[in-house]
């Protein structure tokens, strides 16, 4: 897949970026880390630059983002409520916990984009909650072109400045990766126990 992308994007210049992080945003297993560190590569032995590629990925990212957010307004917390309606016994999920999550996301949901626009995979993925909290688009428009901008110099600079050396980073990026995750994982499973001994305390 590596091999792929660089040569789409060498065929196509800052629309093929474009349409590499359009295509990442809704379909998360095509690396951004490549993208990026390989455009800022570009820009050494090309006629790409350093800002063009930023915008080219910043727009991209974007679209993407907003592709994400329309299914997720499509679900719906209303969408949401009817499935745990019928299978909230099965899944121990009430239709309280979905206002609690949408609540909270009221409540946060703003920061959480402009941080998870720096995380991989979620970074893609964060956009759907976000729509089905019926976040205000134009907020949810801001946060993520700040959050992606900053992801975006961030790669676009280091490819840049590593040059011929620029996959070297790609190893960071899995570290990087793969702690995040972890952490992730960890939050998760100390909320499912949370749940669980919620849930048995009410009962």
């Amino acid at each position: 897949m590596e091999n792929w992308i660089t040569s789409f994007m060498e065929q196509y210049g800052y629309f093929g970026i474009f349409l590499m992080i359009a295509f990442e945003n809704v379909f998360p297993p095509i690396p951004s880390e490549v993208i990026l560190t390989f455009g800022g590569f570009m820009t050494t032995n090309s006629d790409l630059t350093v800002p063009g590629v930023i915008a080219a990925a910043t727009a991209g990212s974007v679209v993407g983002a907003i592709i994400l957010y329309g299914i997720g307004r499509i679900l719906s917390v209303e969408r949401m409520e009817a499935i745990v309606g019928k299978w909230g016994h099965i899944l121990r999920v009430k239709k309280q916990d979905i206002h609690k999550a949408d609540a909270w996301f009221d409540k946060y949901g703003p920061w959480t984009v402009l941080f998870c626009r720096m995380v991989p995979l979620i970074r893609s993925l964060i956009s759907i909650p976000a729509g089905m909290s019926g976040m205000n688009f134009w907020v949810f428009l801001v946060f993520t072109t700040i959050g992606t901008l900053i992801w975006n110099i961030i790669l676009v600079s280091v490819g840049a400045a590593l040059g011929d050396s620029w996959e070297s980073i790609l190893a960071y990026m899995d570290v990087y990766s793969e702690i995040t995750y972890a952490v992730i994982a960890i939050a998760v499973i100390i909320f499912i126990i949370y749940w669980i001994r919620r849930s048995r305390k009410n009962s």
